[in-house]
């Protein structure tokens, strides 16, 4: 009998890697709506399903929608990192007000690619959609893609800028372990009216860097984690009308429940975060994110 009890009881570690593929509860509500600079929702509901336990007579889009409206995040904007997610994206928004599109070949896609003059055409072609708002995810990666692969992240990144001027939208960059190369490229190429830096992860001098040269600076749930001194600092220095958030969902989901799936629905911790790290009012903080969300990408 005990024995038989002894095998019904979960343990720690298998209820820990149970709620590791759980969406976490739902946070607290923001005084005022707020948009999800960067999210990637085809990959969420893809791979983790919907929060809120819908079923699987929803839709999910819909669903992931109406969660993160409840706690105030009431406009998100769907991210490309190839062909393939890009035209998805561009179709979602079509399709639900509450969504924009940014269409893109992430850095690490361009150097696989065979044709990366055809698949740059498909991303133009997409660009010129009327909500279709953003040209990235684009830019530099030094961390995955080695010295073979960065000519082709460079020229690639070159024609995104160009594209994004072209057709007046908002220039959305990827930069990992790349800054001064990202710097120098868009000051060679000249910055459309709209950078947005995607979760941001310099320091304090990029941040200054960046905020002089009129870039927005979207922070993500990395600002939270205890290892993240240097990315709060660069939140402090950069001014509210300059800064966005995100969550790059499914991934970089906000303390405290680093490991798990992220969703828009979990903006709100990073906006606290934000809020208390840099002692901002949070209402005024809110308003802030709202206005330079609508600013680079809207009206919704």
């Amino acid at each position: 009998m005990l024995a038989a009890m002894t095998e019904q009881i979960e343990t720690r570690k298998q209820r820990a890697a149970r709620r590791a593929g759980e969406f976490p509860p739902a946070p607290e509500p923001l005084p005022r709506p707020v948009p999800d600079s960067h999210t990637h929702l085809d990959i969420t509901v893809g791979e983790y399903g919907t929060p809120g336990g819908a079923t699987a007579g929803d839709d999910p889009v819909a669903a992931a929608i109406a969660v993160a409206a409840q706690v105030g995040v009431d406009r998100l904007v769907q991210v490309g990192v190839d062909v393939e997610s890009s035209r998805w994206g561009a179709d979602i928004a079509d399709r639900y007000a509450p969504v924009l599109a940014t269409v893109a070949l992430h850095p690490n896609e361009a150097p696989r690619l065979t044709d990366l003059d055809e698949a740059l055409r498909e991303i133009e072609a997409l660009a010129g959609r009327d909500r279709v708002r953003g040209v990235g995810e684009t830019g530099m990666d030094f961390f995955r893609t080695g010295d073979e692969g960065r000519a082709a992240q460079e020229e690639s990144f070159r024609a995104h800028i160009a594209i994004a001027k072209r057709h007046g939208k908002a220039l959305v960059i990827h930069d990992r372990d790349a800054h001064a190369d990202v710097l120098r490229i868009v000051d060679d190429e000249g910055a459309p009216d709209t950078v947005v830096m995607h979760c941001f992860s310099g320091d304090a001098d990029f941040a200054r860097e960046c905020v002089r040269r009129g870039f927005l600076l979207s922070f993500a749930g990395t600002v939270t984690f205890g290892s993240a001194a240097a990315l709060r600092e660069a939140a402090a220095v950069t001014p509210p009308q300059q800064m966005l958030v995100e969550t790059d969902a499914p991934y970089l989901t906000p303390m405290p429940h680093r490991g798990r799936p992220n969703a828009s629905y979990l903006i709100p911790l990073t906006v606290r975060f934000l809020a208390e790290t840099t002692g901002a009012d949070l209402d005024t903080l809110c308003s802030a994110i709202s206005t330079n969300g609508d600013r680079a990408f809207g009206p919704w």
